[in-house]
């Protein structure tokens, strides 16, 4: 699973360098969000803008990272190509996490309230 890590503007963004999340690669992703963010403080953007497909079990993964976090720390979506979007719409998780068309709307968030 190609994903990576950098932080910006207090937030750790982690990219899913793919174009699906679906049942064959959620465990992996699960595996791979946990390694890039255990032992560490502060909200997390995960920016799928290259993310072009997710099926329910990606979804499932998306909220296991969300729990793997704990409640100390707040995990965004960013990027989300509409394909995706309508996923999270219809399945209501929409109402769950926070979305942000990019990360840089979350960033410019985060500096407008500092």
């Amino acid at each position: 699973m190609q994903m990576s890590s950098t932080d910006r503007g207090g937030y750790q963004i982690v990219l899913v360098d793919e174009n699906r999340i679906d049942a064959a690669v959620a465990i992996a992703f699960k595996d791979r969000m946990r390694n890039l963010t255990e032992g560490r403080a502060g909200p997390v953007v995960l920016d799928l803008g290259a993310v072009s497909f997710i099926d329910s079990s990606g979804l499932g993964a998306i909220v296991a990272a969300m729990k793997q976090l704990g409640k100390d720390r707040q995990l965004h979506l960013a990027g989300l190509m509409p394909n995706v979007a309508k996923v999270f719409r219809l399945t209501r998780m929409d109402m769950v996490f926070t979305i942000h068309d990019t990360v840089d709307g979350v960033i410019d968030l985060h500096a407008d309230r500092a």
